[in-house]
């Protein structure tokens, strides 16, 4: 065990440590950042400072990991060794889990694979550090897009369907008669509607998980999440869209994808 009693350091010698420490720190922070802008730009909560800041808590942690165990020692990475454990827990606080999925996965691999390039950069290994990064690049950005070429990366779409399904008016305005006809209107518009979803989805092997249902001015608005492949989306979207009890079917991408 280190005595920080012990440990001293000349005014050279900190203004040497101090100059090599800057430089490694100073690209840990450029190569984290350019992941993090990565992950801004996706609007990840590992965002820019985060991976900035990982980044460069790993090259620091690396630094000093062979400065405090000084010439007594063969284990000069006894500090940096912890930063594995201490990224794993903060990765796992990355990872949600969903009644029907699990996100937050490749945020996590992010975090551990940047805190790596800030340990790598915390030895002193620039062109090491820069190539990890740009397979890091490749491999959220081009690697998603050929998944996506492909057609068999599933992922998430909400869907909006909207129905014109006319508004129910008391008795008092129109007439006993007239509003259990409106009323019953209303009611045979809403289960076509319904039958009409749940028809698409069941042609599909889709299970339907309403995220929000309401209406607005006679207008059924019915949300719902659906995971899988662009051609089943395709063919979901085409399908709804066609049905006579949907009058409008608006899809948004899931800002939670990964």
């Amino acid at each position: 065990m280190v005595d920080p009693s012990h440990i001293h350091f000349s005014t050279f010698e900190q203004l040497s440590l101090s100059g090599a420490a800057f430089k490694r720190m100073l690209m840990a922070c450029a190569m984290g950042g350019i992941v993090g802008i990565e992950r801004e730009w996706r609007h990840k909560d590992s965002g820019l400072r985060t991976n900035m800041l990982i980044c460069m808590g790993s090259a620091l942690f690396t630094i000093m990991s062979v400065v405090l165990s000084g010439d007594s020692t063969a284990n000069h990475g006894q500090v940096a060794a912890n930063i594995v454990q201490g990224v794993g827990f903060l990765g796992a606080g990355l990872i949600l889990h969903t009644k029907n999925r699990v996100l937050g996965l490749t945020s996590a691999a992010t975090v551990f694979v940047v805190a790596a390039i800030g340990m790598t950069c915390g030895t002193g290994l620039y062109i090491d550090a820069l190539i990890a990064t740009v397979m890091v690049l490749v491999a959220l950005q081009f690697v998603g897009a050929v998944e996506s070429k492909l057609g068999w990366k599933r992922y998430p779409m909400i869907y909006e369907v909207r129905a014109d399904v006319g508004s129910a008016l008391s008795k008092e305005i129109v007439g006993t008669e007239r509003a259990a006809a409106l009323a019953e209107g209303v009611e045979s518009a809403l289960h076509r509607m319904q039958r009409a979803i749940l028809t698409v989805l069941d042609s599909a092997n889709q299970r339907l998980a309403v995220l929000e249902r309401d209406n607005v001015a006679g207008m059924e608005r019915v949300a719902f999440t659906v995971v899988a492949t662009r051609r089943t989306h395709d063919r979901l979207l085409r399908e709804l869209r066609a049905s006579d009890a949907t009058d409008q079917v608006a899809v948004f991408r899931d800002t939670e994808e990964e």
